[in-house]
């Protein structure tokens, strides 16, 4: 079946490419988790769709793929409603800083939103829950790295924020997020979010991008959250965000 975004051959010659970019990512997956002697199914695959067009995200779901991330709420919102009636089963994940009054939107439209980090926004996701009904699970982003220009809860604070937040949200928390510094080990940044999370008795360690989710799966990620390797690069004249 044609999507209305779909520009024929344009989606055709984006299936195929993305197809083979799936296929190639979940299969050093199954390597990973098997070299770890992790289950079979320990690691679900978020393809980041950002910032690529509705045909991409078409050609990944003809491909068998479900589970999606995006950073931006107005972005996410114009791609992926139109999708929900044709693939029930699609997963829409908010991985990106969200504002407050971006909140309510983010309640309505994702599944899962992975980057919970302070309490004002706590209070904003709470407040749109009441108003739409419904509350999508959670993922406190953990700022490893302390770095004063992202988003994520710095590691002194992780412990309180993570206790304030079970308290409120219950078993809608389900675990942690982080995203390590540019051209650092990212191993060490894993192996404290698992031991954070294990802590807390949080299930789910989301963690581990295009360039070194195969390291992530060895450290105990359940959610990578894989982009290039799928899409490709950025398409070009957008800037990043």
């Amino acid at each position: 079946m044609t999507h209305p975004h779909s520009d024929g051959p344009l989606v055709e010659m984006v299936a195929s490419d993305i197809s083979r970019a799936l296929r190639d990512v979940r299969t050093q997956i199954e390597k990973a988790v098997q070299d770890a002697g992790r289950p079979a199914d320990a690691v679900t695959l978020v393809a980041v769709s950002k910032f690529h067009p509705a045909a991409a995200v078409e050609a990944a779901l003809l491909a068998g793929q479900r589970v999606f991330g995006e950073n931006r709420v107005q972005e996410a919102a114009e791609k992926f409603p139109s999708f929900r009636e044709q693939y029930p089963d699609l997963r829409l994940h908010l991985i990106g800083g969200l504002q407050t009054n971006k909140a309510r939107e983010a309640v309505r439209i994702a599944d899962v939103i992975e980057s919970l980090d302070r309490p004002s926004l706590s209070d904003a996701l709470a407040k749109a829950a009441d108003q739409e009904g419904r509350m999508p699970d959670l993922l406190i982003e953990v700022n490893t790295g302390d770095e004063p220009q992202k988003f994520g809860v710095l590691r002194e604070n992780a412990d309180e924020f993570i206790r304030q937040s079970r308290a409120r949200f219950g078993e809608k928390l389900r675990g942690l997020m982080c995203i390590p510094p540019a051209g650092e080990d990212p191993v060490p940044h894993f192996r404290f979010l698992r031991s954070l999370a294990d802590q807390h008795g949080l299930p789910v360690r989301s963690m581990g991008m295009s360039a070194d989710y195969p390291q992530a799966i060895a450290e105990g990620a359940t959610l990578v959250r894989v982009g290039t390797a799928i899409f490709g690069a950025r398409p070009s004249g957008v800037a990043a965000g």
